[in-house]
């Protein structure tokens, strides 16, 4: 059960692109919060914003007007270094398309975030402890037998679970999940929202953000994102908004 502090709150974010002359405006003032332990899901059709805000909430972005706050602290203004920490070590990130290095391992991968953490002497000195936790991650989303394989001999629900694996290597406190089986088929789809929920009840706070409003079922709370604005749906009324929502495109 997750409580009732926030770990992670935006405040009247505002975000529009630009291409020339033309004006996108995309986010028109989303507040929200988002409990500790909990797993948030939020929905909306493409071009809603779902991406954009969760860029912004994990600060990959900066927003055009607004606030991003981590523990009651505003952390989208810091200095540069302050926010490349967090982004290695309070956040972690799954996206669509996996994003693994080709040229690397399994293995390599899921370590690559504790390797970017460390300094030279840093990782020499610790290297061993690094690879077994990366090993130990991999032997947790069930891909013990892929641990030399590299991306382009795994299949899609294989690298979308190494993708997760590399996403908790630096034990985050907050996982940012962007349409995370949008690339894969129901059934692994399916597993990928069983292995967040696991890992959302030992502890770990999700957001994740998907237009399959059916794998939504594992989680705690459901925010529908419509023109750049959010409505909320408390559990109660999830089982009529699923049953009424449009149906789900690839």
């Amino acid at each position: 059960m997750f409580g009732t502090e926030p770990i992670l709150r935006i405040d009247n974010l505002h975000k529009t692109y630009r291409k020339h002359a033309v004006e996108v405006p995309v986010l028109r003032g989303v507040s929200l919060s988002v409990a500790l332990a909990e797993f948030l899901a939020v929905v909306g059709m493409s071009g809603s914003g779902k991406s954009t805000m969760l860029h912004l909430m994990g600060i990959l972005d900066s927003p055009d007007q607004g606030a991003v706050f981590l523990d009651g602290k505003r952390i989208d203004d810091l200095p540069a270094k302050q926010r490349d920490k967090l982004r290695n070590g309070t956040f972690g990130y799954i996206f669509q398309f996996y994003h693994l290095l080709p040229e690397l391992t399994m293995l390599e991968n899921v370590m690559a975030p504790a390797m970017i953490q460390h300094s030279i002497m840093g990782w020499m000195w610790n290297r061993r402890t690094i690879r077994k936790k990366a090993a130990e991650l991999i032997e947790r989303v069930g891909l013990s037998h892929r641990i030399t394989h590299r991306p382009r001999e795994l299949s899609g629900g294989e690298m979308q679970r190494a993708a997760i694996a590399r996403a908790l290597m630096n034990d985050p406190r907050v996982l940012l999940a962007d349409e995370p089986t949008g690339n894969l088929d129901s059934a692994n789809g399916q597993q990928i929202i069983a292995l967040l929920r696991e890992l959302n009840r030992d502890g770990l706070t999700i957001v994740m953000v998907t237009h399959h409003v059916e794998l939504t079922h594992e989680a705690d709370r459901i925010i529908r994102l419509t023109d750049g604005k959010v409505e909320t749906e408390t559990p109660l009324e999830r089982s009529s908004a699923v049953q009424e929502s449009e149906p789900a495109t690839v």
